[in-house]
């Protein structure tokens, strides 16, 4: 069986000419006429499930007794799960308890709360199942389709349509999807890294076992189904691996830290509040309970959960329109907090196809001659990669009954060269290794002083070169005789250099990773404007020792003849300094890395292996969609950020409300009604649409430090300036109605204090924010002097002199926020 030659100057392939999986390995039969001499290396073969695979009858038969690998590889919750996690949560159920209390109790303008969380909830579902149907769509489209003979007829299907028996061919790059038996094998080596821990390749052999979750690294075969469905490890790995979570994040996880803090700061001050109203004040019951309720309600931050999911949700839908298929829901966050870029040349900076410009011959070879060896190495690969097809475009393969592939050596990302062996016909035969040259030579040939010229201009060299000894030789490469030189020419992305400059612009630094010469790939860098382009390293110079090795990392951004366990001890190194490391990558060799980094980024044309490792899969093979994803992510972790303040500060004043009324011995300020009316103008609605503007502020982190820094003395100041408003109003006011229009004055001080917070949170302004601010300042001025919402809310101003004592206080409240947050910001930086 012929071995496709993976890219022989150091890249894996791309798959830019066409999807993982396309092409097969082509099997030589003994005897045929492609071998009418035997010749060695060829595929060992055994009778599992024959060698053209099951018939259609004994496939029906499997499918018939439910062997079939249908586990169902979900990219989100069901729809029952969508429901039950939005509605069945800890505070809603606090908040229907008390919903049905005021029903009994209280006239339904105190029962506003319970429709507004029904509201929230419903939309929470709504924008969930959005991202939902938009996740489905896309893990459709960027589904491996494994290729199956059954028949004797090879072809790709779902992997759900898997049965027992089946016959599953190999090829570099494809992952193993299911359990089973190698039933072929052509020099298969396949790396179980994720199953294992172990890094180095496994060369498999006919009846040797294959695990699912593990991908081929070079050659290729068929292995035959042992186990499908959920007995199978790759169910498990490839569910969870496009899995629509909410888990390990910081931002998920500091809410719900805080909501911790936030139940246990409520319990003990809401059995307070009980106490004083029931007990101490002997109010009217019914009045005691609604004013009980109303000091509790608002120290739930209820709508902090959902804005979160909402706003991660929409981040999902507005990605999926680009194309962008997120397989894990922080990697939007994650992708927003990353400082480091490592990005490989082939497929990222450089689209997949080539163009041979020059072929220069060594050692006086024959030009006609070497078209014959090239045309012959490219008709011996069935998947070709981009530098081999340019050597397929540029070269037909030789005519006649000449030219028979006797052995193969498949490409290794640490020789960095493949090779084949031919039979020439008339009795000639000869062995040809391609790579790269500064592989291949010795570091005195004078030809790579010419080789280096080429690579200043950014050109690929790959070095052909004859040997006699055999190709699994392992020092087959030190004898062999240099016979060209093939100049091959890169096609440069045209957005590339928008999208480095971008992340430079970010401070998001950028280091271009590759398995070609590095002064090579320095000098594509530089035509693309990569900053510090200048600053190249051979990675065969890179130290060992990982503080070194961190050192360099950081000093140089391109590293050529890098190999696939050295990426990841490069992703490794920078992550000891405490960078947040974005990994992009397409081939077999990138997968470790992927894995190890922070966030994985694959191209959706890139091997199966890479695709189930990454966190963010690009669809349209775009490297320009990045700063789409990372944009998304800053907007959303920026913006949580800016609402969650808001929703806590609300939290922080209520639970000190609640504690100077138990204090004071005094009736709680507050109907239900009231606080509805504060959270919906001056949280509620600015939130929702602070939590969806746009935000280029890079995502920093200790998220909970950062809110609660500005929360506490926030809500304590508005809690404080309405609680003397209150006090005072309670000595200014006497007789029937009193306590109502003590009630009118406290909130209108404790609305403008939190109107102030927003107006602060809403810088910088935009015309649309200043219209935000505004527009809620109307609607509350509206509620003053409408008569009828006058009476739904129970407001209603008495006097001068009180409201404008409310008025002031406000200022010297809203006056003593400012001081407070510029301190804030220089004595606690984050």
């Amino acid at each position: 069986m012929t071995q496709r030659a993976l890219d022989p100057s150091g890249d894996e392939p791309n798959g830019s000419h066409g999807p993982p999986g396309n092409g097969r390995p082509v099997m030589i039969d003994a005897g045929s006429e492609l071998d009418p001499v035997h010749p060695v290396g060829l595929p060992e073969r055994t009778p599992a499930a024959g060698g053209g695979g099951l018939t259609a009858a004994e496939v029906a038969e499997r499918i018939a007794r439910g062997e079939v690998n249908d586990v169902p590889v979900r990219s989100s919750r069901s729809v029952t799960e969508i429901v039950r996690a939005n509605v069945l949560t800890r505070f809603n159920l606090i908040i229907g308890v008390l919903w049905v209390i005021m029903l009994c109790v209280a006239p339904i303008q105190d029962s506003l709360f319970g429709f507004v969380i029904i509201a929230n909830t419903g939309i929470g579902i709504v924008q969930e199942w959005r991202a939902k149907k938009t996740l489905d769509g896309l893990a459709v489209v960027g589904e491996a389709k494994p290729t199956v003979r059954r028949d004797g007829v090879a072809a790709e299907i779902s992997t759900s349509e898997i049965v027992l028996g089946d016959l599953v061919e190999l090829g570099p790059g494809d992952k193993v999807v299911v359990d089973g038996t190698v039933a072929e094998a052509d020099s298969l080596e396949i790396d179980e890294s994720l199953l294992t821990g172990e890094a180095d390749p496994v060369l498999k052999r006919a009846g040797d076992p294959v695990m699912s979750g593990s991908f081929v690294v070079a050659g290729g075969g068929a292995f035959a189904a042992t186990k499908v469905g959920r007995e199978a490890y790759a169910a498990q790995l490839a569910e969870e691996a496009s899995r629509f979570t909410l888990v390990q994040s910081e931002l998920r996880s500091g809410i719900s830290t805080i909501l911790k803090y936030v139940t246990w700061m409520m319990i003990p001050t809401a059995l307070g509040l009980i106490i004083s109203q029931l007990v101490v004040k002997d109010n009217n019951f019914k009045e005691s309970v609604a004013r009980t309720v109303g000091g509790i309600v608002p120290m739930i931050p209820e709508g902090l959960v959902l804005l979160t999911s909402v706003a991660f949700a929409i981040g999902v839908v507005r990605l999926g329109r680009k194309q962008c298929l997120v397989q894990e829901l922080p990697a939007i966050e994650g992708l927003a907090r990353v400082d480091v870029v490592c990005l490989d040349k082939t497929g990222t900076l450089t689209e997949g196809g080539m163009d041979v410009t020059e072929v220069r011959a060594l050692n006086g070879t024959d030009d006609p001659y070497l078209g014959r060896v090239l045309g012959a190495l490219g008709a011996s690969d069935p998947r070709p990669n981009a530098s081999l097809q340019a050597i397929i475009d540029a070269y037909p393969p030789p005519d006649g009954k000449g030219w028979h592939v006797t052995q193969a050596l498949p490409f290794s990302s640490a020789r960095k060269y493949s090779g084949a062996a031919f039979d020439e016909g008339d009795g000639q035969a000869s062995s040809w290794l391609l790579g790269a040259p500064d592989v291949l030579l010795p570091e005195e040939d004078p030809a790579l002083a010419e080789i280096e010229q080429l690579n200043q201009q950014g050109l690929r060299v790959l070095l052909l070169a004859r040997t006699e000894g055999s190709l699994d030789d392992p020092g087959a490469a030190a004898g062999a005789v240099p016979s060209a030189l093939i100049v091959v020419e890169q096609r440069l992305r045209p957005d590339a250099g928008e999208t480095l400059a971008y992340f430079a612009d970010q401070r998001v630094a950028t280091k271009v990773i590759s398995g070609d010469n590095a002064v090579s790939v320095g000098a594509v860098a530089a035509k693309l404007g990569l900053p510090g382009a200048e600053h190249t390293l051979d990675a065969r110079k890179l130290p060992t020792d990982p503080d070194a090795m961190a050192t360099a990392m950081e000093e140089n951004a391109v590293f050529g003849r890098v190999t696939p366990q050295q990426k990841r001890e490069m992703v490794a190194a920078l992550q000891s300094r405490g960078h947040t490391v974005a990994m992009t990558g397409d081939g077999v060799n990138d997968v470790l890395a992927l894995k190890d980094a922070d966030i994985g980024v694959s191209m959706g044309s890139g091997s199966e292996a890479t695709r189930a490792v990454a966190q963010i899969v690009l669809l349209n093979n775009s490297f320009a969609t990045l700063p789409s994803v990372v944009a998304e992510g800053r907007r959303v972790i920026g913006n949580i950020t800016r609402v969650a303040t808001l929703f806590l500060t609300k939290t922080v004043y209520s639970v000190l409300l609640a504690v100077l009324v138990v204090c004071f011995q005094v009736e709680y300020p507050f109907l239900p009604r009231h606080l509805t009316l504060l959270s919906t103008l001056t949280i509620g609605i600015p939130a929702f649409f602070l939590a969806l503007a746009p935000n280029k502020e890079r995502a920093h982190p200790h998220f909970v430090r950062r809110v609660m820094r500005y929360a506490i003395p926030s809500g304590t100041i508005a809690a404080v300036a309405t609680f003397v408003t209150y006090l005072i109003a309670r000595h200014h006011y006497a007789g029937s109605g009193a306590l109502d229009a003590e009630t009118s004055a406290a909130t209108l001080t404790l609305f403008l204090v939190s109107m102030w917070v927003l107006a602060i949170i809403a810088r910088p302004y935009t015309w649309w924010r200043i219209c935000l601010v505004a527009a809620m300042g109307l609607a509350f001025l509206v509620v003053l002097v409408v008569p009828w919402l006058q009476d739904f809310f129970a407001l209603k101003l008495v006097g001068t002199t009180m409201p404008w004592t409310a008025v002031g206080i406000a200022v010297i409240a809203s006056a003593a926020l400012e001081y407070a947050w510029r301190l804030v910001s220089r004595r606690f930086p984050v």
